[in-house]
């Protein structure tokens, strides 16, 4: 069964879609490569996993494709990071400026920079980026 857009999904349609779990968890350790995103941060984007499940999804990912069930909140955290990284693309024509983005401090969110927003913990803060760069690229949209 083919998926749309994992960054527009439903979280109940990534759980459903068997074998997307390697996938999902590719695409989010891609994307933190892409922002040079450092383990302890990635880990807290995801929800503080134990150290040893954050790793062995980070090896499991990249070389064996195979990761055990990620949980609903895992999953709907992936979805976010992936919607972020999506509107970064739309609103920036330059990679790079895109990548760059989340590291620079913002008002909107009291001069915190959206990494430090999303790496707060609760899944909330990554809902509260996407909607940020949602609503900016409404006009676009």
């Amino acid at each position: 069964m083919a998926l749309a857009d994992p960054a527009t999904a439903s979280p109940d349609a990534l759980l459903r879609h068997g074998g997307l779990h390697a996938d999902l968890l590719r695409g989010f350790f891609g994307i933190m490569r892409l922002w040079g995103v450092e383990n302890a941060d990635a880990r807290r984007i995801l929800g503080d996993p134990a150290e040893r499940t954050f790793y062995a999804w980070k090896s499991g990912a990249q070389k064996t494709g195979k990761v055990a069930k990620l949980s609903a909140d895992t999953v709907r955290r992936i979805g976010y990071v992936a919607g972020i990284y999506k509107a970064l693309q739309i609103l920036y024509p330059d990679s790079r400026q895109a990548d760059e983005w989340i590291r620079r401090p913002n008002r909107h969110f009291g001069g915190q920079t959206p990494l430090q927003r999303m790496t707060a913990g609760d899944v909330t803060d990554l809902a509260a980026v996407r909607a940020y760069l949602d609503a900016a690229r409404a006009p676009w949209s």
